[in-house]
Parts: structure tokens; C-alpha cells; sequence
């Protein structure tokens, strides 16, 4: 766990510092797509979302944290491979927008959110500007109990709901994140393919190495989708996560003044240091989920929303378990040649011993004539001498002959 820069004894001059300290750029953009770099600190973003300091810490780049989606009272926290993200219900904070990775999923959130609220229809954008000014005014304290509210289905498009600002935010994440390992995946496969069978067809130092980079991509790739379609399978399965991710429905359900005094409470509790940070994350969810007891929003457009991205990213994983038997089918085939190649060299060490055994007994045969004894061969004529030659070579031919056909009879040698 991260500890501030300063202690918590330091005072409110201490608490300046560490606020200062702790202040990073942040892209805000807006329901209507518009963007700006705001350089504010840490206790600054909790009083705006609302949320404790271990859901920021999901979104720091300096730590490694597994893929992960919060819902919390006020904001969704957003944590998928290179994208990490805070989304309300008006706005969306980005920590770590300097990245090359992020820029196209900026412009595409831009995009969509620009397209979204350029709509003709007249209903719809009245319902995105009076939602926005509806959560600017809970945020403020400035509306009442009593304030009208508008319906999420005020903006139809052909008798087609419009999804909150928050699930449109989280789309484009999810699309972000399922399309930059689906990519990642299609290039490992386009790689690993044509590198598994040259190492079938050629068995070399250079292509084994190929392949265990490629064996250790596809572990690594594997457990980051893996990673993401766990974490969405969490979610579908918890109806409670995904009611607590409608924060355009919460601000109309919830009174407001209720809400600003806790949320005040909770953030003067988190300055006051990181030692009670365990016992309000626990506050924070008990009373979030005490205080909206009568809220049960129909969650089937996130669901929807969820198991689509679910089916694409479970499609991704698919491919990689593919991917990831041919690799070890090839492991398979590559261990069988090599016992194949090593059989036949212990077949071809087991003939050359035979034939040494039998040369053995020739050896033996010129032994006898050389030795200095007297015998009557030594009398004969000269063709006698190669009749002895020819004979103990074709002895040694006929003997070599019987050991291997012994040797395949028995079944020691194919």
C-alpha cells in the first residue's frame, strides 16, 4: 500500500503539501466530447468522484493492477489493459492521456460522445443537457429534493433506447481494450503459424527460438484476455455491481443533500490518513449499497452491453487456446521426430558393434598367422594364402549377417 509524502501528523499545511505533491494532469472530457487538461491533485478527484484512495490506486501506472471495473456511488472505475479511467455521469478523467496507446481511444471517445450528443433529435439532446445539469447541480448542492428529473428513455432514436452517458464512456473502453488484444492476437497468430511449420519441416537452434518467443507471447497474451473476461464474467454474475454502475439513474433516485453531506464526510475522513483508508472503503460500500435499498435499476441494457463485449472477448480467448494446442501439437511432433532420430541412432551404434564383434573374430584369425610358430601353411603354395583371406572375410560377412538377422527376429533392431 502507497503511503502520501508527508505524514499524517503534518497538519493542514502538510495536507497542502502532499496535494500538491500528488497532482498530476488529468484529460476531462465532457458528455458533448469536448476536452481539457486539468492539473488536479488526488483528495481534489475523490471529492469530485466520490471515490476512496485504493480505487485510485487501480489507476496509477507506476503499480500493476489485473484488469478491473468498479462500480461505486458516483463513478466507474475503469481499468483494462492500456485504458484507465474514471467515468461519471457527466464527464470522463483520464490520468495517463500523455500515452501513444491512449490517443486513439481519446479521439474515438471523443467521437462517439460528439456524435451522441449532435443528434437531431431534439428529445435527446434536451436529455443530455438537463442530465448534465442535473449531475453539475448534485455535485454543487445547489438542487433541491423536489427537482424534476428526466427519464432515461427521454431520447429515442427510431423507438431505440439511448444508453446512459456512462455506459456510452464504458463501451468505448471495453471496445478499446477487446480490439487492441484482439489485434495483438491476430498478429501473434499471423506470426506463429508459418514459424510452427517451418519447425516441423526444419528442426534448427534458430527455429526452436522463434517458437519459444512466440510459446511465451501467447502465455503472456493469454493471461491478459483471460484477465478481462473473468473480470466480465464477475460482473454478469452480480447483479448488485452492475445496479451500481447506473449513476444517471442514482442522481435522479437519490437525494441530493443526502448525498453531498456523506460524500463530505468520506472525503474529510480519507485527508485525515492512509491508516483509516481500510475502514472507510468499507463505509463507503456498506452505506452506498444501505442507501439504495429501494434503487433496483433494470440492469438488461448493461448486461446486453456486457455479454456482447464478453462473447468478443471470449472469441479472442478461444483463438489462443487454438492457437496454444497447435503449439503443443507441434511440441508433440517435434518429440516424437526426435525419438524417432534418436532410435535410429541407437539402432546404428548397435550395428556398429555388431560388425565390431565380428571383425573381432578376423582380427583374431591374422593373430594366429602372426604369431612364430611353425604350421604347414606356411609351406603352402601362394593361393593358398588368399583362400585363407577370402575365407575368414567371408566368415566375418556370414557371422554379421546372422547377429542382425537374429537382432530384427527379436525385435531389438526394424
Amino acid at each position: 500500500m502507497r503511503s502520501p509524502p508527508a505524514t499524517a501528523s503534518a497538519g493542514t499545511a502538510g495536507g497542502g503539501r502532499r496535494k500538491g505533491t500528488a497532482s498530476r494532469a488529468w484529460l476531462v472530457i465532457s458528455a458533448s466530447g469536448k476536452s481539457s487538461l486539468e492539473e488536479v491533485g488526488k483528495h481534489s478527484i475523490m471529492r469530485r468522484t466520490g471515490l476512496p484512495a485504493r480505487d485510485l490506486r487501480v489507476l496509477d501506472p507506476l503499480l500493476s493492477y489485473p484488469s478491473t471495473i468498479l462500480g461505486r456511488e458516483r463513478a466507474i472505475v475503469i481499468n483494462l489493459e492500456h485504458i484507465k479511467a474514471v467515468v461519471t455521469a457527466t464527464e470522463v478523467l483520464i490520468p495517463n492521456s500523455t500515452s501513444p496507446m491512449v490517443g486513439p481511444f481519446v479521439q474515438e471517445l471523443q467521437s462517439r460522445l460528439f456524435r451522441a450528443s449532435g443528434t437531431p433529435q431534439q428529445a435527446t439532446e434536451y436529455g443530455d443537457m438537463e442530465r448534465e445539469g442535473m449531475a453539475k447541480a448534485s455535485l454543487s448542492g445547489e438542487m433541491h429534493e423536489g427537482s424534476p428529473g428526466t427519464p432515461l428513455n427521454a431520447g429515442k432514436d427510431g423507438g431505440a433506447k439511448v444508453l446512459p452517458f456512462e455506459f456510452r464512456a464504458l463501451e468505448v473502453c471495453l471496445e478499446s481494450a477487446c480490439k487492441c488484444l484482439e489485434s495483438e492476437t491476430l498478429a501473434l497468430e499471423k506470426e506463429a503459424y508459418p514459424a510452427l511449420d517451418e519447425l516441423t519441416s526444419k528442426i534448427s537452434t534458430l527455429n526452436l527460438e522463434r517458437v519459444r518467443q512466440i510459446k511465451s507471447r501467447l502465455v503472456a497474451i493469454s493471461g491478459r484476455v483471460q484477465k478481462v473476461r473473468d473480470e466480465l464474467e464477475h460482473l454478469l454474475d452480480d447483479d448488485m455491481d452492475m445496479a451500481e454502475m447506473y449513476l444517471t439513474e442514482k442522481l435522479m433516485f437519490h437525494p441530493v443533500g443526502e448525498n453531498s453531506s456523506r460524500v463530505d464526510l468520506d472525503n474529510d475522513a480519507s485527508e485525515s490518513g492512509e491508516d483509516g483508508e481500510d475502514e472507510d472503503l468499507k463505509n463507503d460500500t456498506a452505506s452506498s449499497r444501505g442507501s439504495y435499498l429501494g434503487f433496483k435499476p433494470s440492469i438488461e441494457e448493461l448486461e446486453m452491453l456486457l455479454e456482447a463485449y464478453f462473447v468478443q472477448i471470449d472469441g479472442t480467448l478461444n483463438k489462443l487456446s487454438t492457437l496454444r494446442e497447435y503449439v503443443d501439437d507441434t511440441e508433440d511432433y517435434i518429440n516424437i521426430m526426435l525419438d524417432e532420430k534418436q532410435n535410429q541412432l541407437l539402432q546404428m551404434g548397435v550395428m556398429l558393434s555388431t560388425l565390431t564383434l565380428v571383425l573381432t573374430a578376423g582380427v583374431v584369425v591374422v593373430g594366429i598367422f602372426g604369431m612364430n610358430i611353425g604350421i604347414d601353411l606356411f609351406n603352402a603354395p601362394y593361393h593358398k594364402f588368399w583362400e585363407t583371406t577370402y575365407s575368414t572375410l567371408g566368415g566375418c560377412v556370414i557371422l554379421y549377417i546372422l547377429a542382425i538377422g537374429w537382432g530384427k527376429r527379436s525385435g531389438l533392431l526394424q
